[in-house]
């Protein structure tokens, strides 16, 4: 077996890639790692002991960037996440109503778990507090894993055996699950792909010429591009949360045409608002490219004012 080949490097390595958000299946290390301690190959102690370092480590270098980078980090980690409309306000949001506490159970959160350290950083909680109550959250979290694998350790030799016994076999069995989730993921991508060809796309001089013709309005959807400091936008932009679209109606004028634009992939927030707004009859468009787009054709941008910064909540 790998853990017992390599030692606990291996093991150290999972869970350090994932507490720094990689996808990696740390808790499927620290099984087999408890069920090789059952068998005696391995010391349940140095298991323990490597993985809650390991854990820490990257729970740690993640709390650092945050409190170092603040947004930045936060929306990196955003983009590459499955929901990148709204998963650092739904995080942030969740994690300062329910306390410091839920530090303790975040590993068992998606959605929180990756966002859980460098959020805390972000929002300035003490590096005391973080520290003694991630090592609680990361020992409960290895400690569960570890005796679910100690306790199945005759199920999961049998599954490594099997292995072993056949593993082409095996091999060809993960490739095909692999192959398939690729295929997966191709295909949620089209599917993405076909609902932004639906809704009518401008480039930016376009929107640029509508503009200053005064023929136009120019709205930032961006979920949460006003939690940086540093954030900039297209002059004259009015920003609407698209998390609140019916609060928000009166804004968008029925005689006038109305452009969109957003910063996540594939524009997804501002094609959502748009199809919103198509279904009320107005005339919509999103900018080609979002904003990247409008600062590749080399137009203006203006920096957000700081009274329309909407600051992530603090913990003091």
């Amino acid at each position: 077996m790998e853990l017992a080949r390599h030692g606990l490097a291996f093991l150290s390595l999972a869970i350090f890639l994932q507490a720094i958000g990689l996808p990696v299946p740390g808790a499927v290390a620290l099984i087999l790692a408890a069920a090789q301690v059952a068998t005696g190959h391995v010391s349940g102690i140095a298991v323990i002991g490597s993985a809650l370092l390991a854990m820490v480590a990257g729970d740690a270098v993640m709390f650092l960037l945050g409190r170092r980078t603040g947004w930045w980090l936060l929306g990196t980690l955003c983009r590459i996440s499955l929901n990148p409309e709204s998963c650092v306000v739904t995080s942030a949001d969740t994690f300062h109503r329910r306390g410091r506490s839920l530090l303790v159970v975040a590993k068992f959160l998606p959605g929180i778990n990756t966002m859980a350290p460098p959020l805390a950083g972000s929002m300035q909680m003490a590096w005391w507090s973080f520290l003694w109550l991630d090592i609680s959250g990361c020992a409960l979290y290895i400690g569960a894993y570890f005796i679910a694998g100690y306790l199945c350790s005759g199920a999961v030799s049998q599954i490594i055996q099997y292995y072993e016994r056949f593993g082409h076999l095996t091999t060809a069995v993960v490739l095909i699950l692999l192959t398939a989730y690729a295929v997966w993921l191709i295909w949620t991508s089209l599917q993405a792909r076909r609902l932004g060809r639906a809704v009518p796309h401008a480039p930016a001089a376009i929107v640029a010429r509508d503009l200053a013709a005064g023929e136009a309005l120019v709205f930032d959807v961006r979920s949460h591009g006003y939690f940086d400091p540093g954030a900039v936008r297209i002059p004259g932009s009015r920003r609407v949360d698209p998390n609140a679209l019916r609060i928000s109606l009166n804004a968008f004028a029925k005689d006038r045409q109305i452009y969109l634009y957003c910063t996540c992939a594939r524009q997804a927030t501002a094609v959502r608002v748009a199809r919103e707004l198509l279904k009320l009859g107005l005339r919509v468009a999103v900018l080609a490219d979002g904003l990247r787009g409008w600062r590749s054709a080399g137009l203006a941008l203006e920096t957000v004012p700081p009274e329309e910064l909407a600051a992530l909540p603090l913990f003091t």
